[in-house]
């Protein structure tokens, strides 16, 4: 039985209003900030009490997004925080900050597995994030349009007018078998001997409990790795079966041969925790050499999903470059 792997993106169009929009460059902290209170408050039936205790939990919307809990009797990610949520922000790349009112400002919403079927929640939530305002001074904006954008081919339709309001259901959806995708036993593997990766956006990637600076193929990997599995467990209902110790035998051959990569600092408030949290992360270019044709679909499905801490926030965004060949 085929076990497929699920991706859905969307379009985002704000209008800044009157007062235009003041945002900070990096803009996936602010674009989530106010998102998850917004969308509690027009999900939750039990504001009061912590989702973990609730009796509703199971048929939640906001708890299955944002508290996503482990199946009864799993052992599988029994820390809460460790569990990916199944949607990220993908803020624009561009670091401007002022936004003159009517201005436009495009950012991609990515839903993965069952967290699809919520769509309407998320436009509720954002539309109704609009009327609250964000950024400094929290100024208005309007949710001016949706595009549903297919994340491969690249084909897109509208979904969602501000004039009308109304949600029309565009199937663009992508699907991937993840255990094909990370498959040693691929036929015809291109031979791919050199690639260029770039980590678009702060990337914080773990290897031995640790951060890690230097990313040497086999960490992206078993970060890769750790994350697919996780998304495809807890929000497709399956477990991957991959030869995860054949995989990263054969990436810890791949070598590092260029590392043109930087650390930037990066601080947040987080309203829930009463906290600043350092987010720091990688940025810049990497080279990797070896036989890396089998890690290909790997590092696609990477592309789409993000890798490392703070995928929701838009962090950890990579795209690789291997020539016409894939």
């Amino acid at each position: 039985m085929q076990q497929s792997f699920t991706v859905a993106m969307y379009e985002l169009t704000l209008e800044a209003g009157k007062q235009g929009l003041s945002l900070p460059p990096y803009k996936g902290s602010t674009l989530r900030g106010g998102f998850g209170s917004t969308f509690k408050r027009i999900a939750c039936s039990l504001r009061g009490t912590e989702c973990r205790a609730c009796l509703l939990k199971s048929n939640c919307p906001y708890a299955y997004i944002f508290e996503t809990a482990p199946p009864p009797g799993s052992e599988a990610l029994r820390n809460y925080s460790s569990i990916p949520r199944p949607f990220i922000l993908e803020p624009p790349l561009e670091t401007k900050t002022e936004y003159t009112p009517g201005e436009k400002l495009h950012f991609n919403l990515i839903l993965i597995g069952k967290a699809i079927g919520y769509l309407p929640y998320f436009i509720v939530a954002f539309r109704e994030l609009g009327e609250m305002g964000i950024g400094r001074l929290r100024k208005k904006f309007r949710l001016a349009a949706i595009r549903a954008v297919h994340p491969v081919s690249c084909a897109s339709e509208i979904i969602y007018r501000a004039e009308d309001q109304l949600v029309r259901n565009v199937e663009l959806t992508w699907q991937s078998d993840i255990e094909k995708v990370a498959s040693a036993d691929i036929p015809e593997v291109p031979a791919i001997r050199k690639i260029r990766l770039e980590f678009q956006t702060m990337t914080r990637l773990k290897f031995e409990e640790k951060f890690v600076r230097r990313v040497e193929f086999h960490m992206l990997v078993r970060n890769l790795l750790r994350r697919l599995s996780s998304l495809a467990y807890f929000h497709h209902g399956w477990e991957p079966d991959l030869d995860f110790t054949g995989l990263i035998r054969r990436a810890a051959a791949v070598r590092l041969v260029q590392d043109r990569t930087r650390w930037v600092d990066w601080e947040r408030y987080s309203s829930r925790q009463d906290t600043k949290m350092n987010l720091g992360g990688i940025v810049g270019r990497v080279e990797y050499e070896g036989e890396l044709g089998e890690f290909i679909p790997l590092l696609r499905l990477g592309e789409l999903v993000h890798v490392g801490k703070g995928a929701v926030f838009g962090m950890g965004k990579i795209e690789i470059f291997c020539g016409k060949i894939c």
